[in-house]
Order: structure tokens, then sequence, then C-alpha cells
């Protein structure tokens, strides 16, 4: 169900959320409003069903702030802050504790799916009952990439086009059983990333001659991906994919200075991708701002591109994974 996320507003000692990473085939690249955090153009991705965040979220007692521990270590809480000042209108401080199940700030949409578990978890504790498309407008607020993580499948952000953001959101495409696809990650360097997106989409946007052309060929790419993931066509999907993925990170190599996200494992990976698809597997690849490769896969194929991108130079560890449902509530 793609309505409403709990049941009417009810006063909440603590919530879990959880909150599944996604991975865009359509890439999200730069933004039309920097203070409403809109983005340039719109994005097509899927959401994963193992590599996930699970936040709770309590009310503070007393006069202090609020407070955020990710992974164990206690962060800056002003960007939790921002995201929860939509929702709470003189509501209470909360305490935000969240974790990763896979490596934070390494180019897997850690914050994708961690200010969407942040979203439920907050609407839920403060009482509000609050549908998904309207969460996913919240969520955004604190990541473009994290409105998609409230659907689960394959989900379209729409960047809209009113200037106050209101139709910047995101919805369902299919639900995971439409096509049931696999993904295999790459991890070529679990360590944070060395410029993070939202700096690498501004330097890009400031001083990339084919920033313009970027943008202007998204449409297009969202046109034929939609497409592709209605008639289940893996060729058409794979070739827009990869062309987006390619055409992004063009972007960001003309940058001054170039943004170069990949290494020799990266490089490793997308040529292991094409040699495996020549030869009959059912496999492309994606790359989002990092060294990290996503391998999507045809039902069944996942197997033999893991143990291949696994014996690769370079290559840390790989993730096996499926598509798996929108954010929600673990426990309220």
């Amino acid at each position: 169900m793609q309505g409403r996320l709990h049941d009417p507003p009810r006063k909440v000692n603590s919530v879990t959320a959880r909150a599944g990473a996604n991975i865009a085939l359509v890439k999200y690249w730069g933004k039309r409003d920097l203070r409403r955090n809109l983005p340039a153009a719109g994005s097509i991705s899927i959401t994963l069903a193992d590599l996930e965040t699970v936040t709770i979220v309590e009310p503070r007692e007393g006069s202090g702030g609020d407070q955020f521990v990710l992974d164990g270590q206690e962060q800056d809480s002003d960007p939790v802050s921002r995201v929860l000042d939509l929702l709470r209108e003189n509501r209470p401080a909360c305490r935000v504790v969240s974790r990763n199940s896979f490596p934070t700030g390494a180019g897997l949409a850690s914050s994708a799916s961690g200010h969407a578990a942040l979203v439920v978890a907050g609407a839920a504790v403060f009482g509000l009952d609050i549908d998904r498309v309207a969460l996913s407008r919240v969520a955004r607020r604190g990541s473009g990439s994290a409105a998609r993580s409230l659907f689960g499948g394959f989900c379209e952000l729409h960047a809209g086009v009113l200037e106050d953001g209101s139709d910047c959101q995101a919805s369902a495409l299919h639900e995971p059983a439409h096509w049931p696809l696999e993904v295999v990650v790459a991890i070529t360097d679990s360590g944070p990333k060395a410029v993070s997106s939202r700096a690498g989409m501004n330097q890009t946007m400031d001083t990339s001659p084919y920033y313009p052309a970027w943008v202007a060929s998204v449409d297009d790419d969202l046109d034929l991906a939609r497409k592709a993931i209605a008639e289940r066509d893996f060729e058409a999907l794979a070739a827009v994919s990869e062309h987006s993925a390619l055409k992004m990170h063009a972007s960001a190599l003309a940058a001054q200075p170039g943004l170069l996200y990949w290494n020799a494992g990266t490089l490793a990976c997308l040529h292991a991708v094409r040699e495996l698809r020549a030869a009959g597997v059912g496999v492309f690849f994606t790359v989002d701002a990092g060294p990290q490769v996503k391998a999507i896969c045809l039902p069944g194929q996942s197997g033999r591109v893991a143990a291949t991108l696994a014996g690769l130079a370079g290559v840390e560890r790989v993730l096996q994974t499926g598509l798996g449902p929108g954010a929600g509530l673990v426990s309220a």
C-alpha cells in the first residue's frame, strides 16, 4: 500500500523506522534551487532490500536541543534538526539514533535511506498522519534522493516546476514483484568519499561546461526508462541507465577542478560487467557519486556476477540484494 504510513495521531515515547537505500537508474545530479533542495531534473530509482538504515527517534526531556548518533558516534545535529523542524511545530527536541547496515558516506546512498527513515520515525513520534507523497517532500529537503526511499521497487522523483517546490515529490512506478531484478554492489573503497554529493553537485553546476547538456538530456532518459521498466525490457533499461551514469560522471569530470569519484577497482568492474553482458549474462552497471559499482542483474544472474566482481583486484567485497519495500515503521 502506498497510502498512510501509520495510524491516526497518538502519543508515543519512542519510534523505530527503517528505510532501504536506493540506486538511481536515471541520475539525479544538480539542483534548480539550493535553499529548497529542488533537483534540476527528475530521476528514476530502485529501492534495495538489504542495504538499510534503522533509526530510533525519541523525545528528549528538559530544555536541551536535538541529539544525533550515527553508527555509534555522536554527530552534528543541525542536519537532523532542519528536517525535524519541518514536522514538529513546537514539539519537543529529540534524540535520534541511526545505524546503517552498509558503509556510510561512501557513495551507497546512506543519506537517502537515513533521511527517509528519519521522516517516517519523526512523523510518528510527533503523532502526525502524513501520507508517503507528502513525506517524500519533507525527506527531499534533507537529501534529494531520500524522497525516493519512501517507496519500494521502482520509483520516480519528479523535479516539478513550481518555485515553492510543492510539486517536487516522489511517486511509485512499480512494486518489486513487477520485475524482481537482482543487485550486486562491488565495494572498492569503504571509506568516506573526499567530496560529498552535495558539494560535487554544486561544483559541477558552477564550473562544468557539460552541465547544461546533462540537464537537457534527462527528460528523454526518463521516458526511455519508464517504458523499459513497464515492458521489462532489460536491454533498453541497460542502455539508458549506463548512458545516464556515464553522462553524469562526464559532467563532473569536466568541472573545475574535475571530480574523479572512481578508482582502479571501479574501472575494472565496469569492464567486467560489459564483458559479462557480451557473453550473454543479463547485467548492466551504474555508479553514483563514489567509487562503488552497482551491477543490476536479471533474476537468477547475480550469483555469477558477484563471483566475477569479487575476484577483481581492487574490490574489497561484494553485497548481493534485490528490490525491497519503501520506508516504514518497525515499532512505535
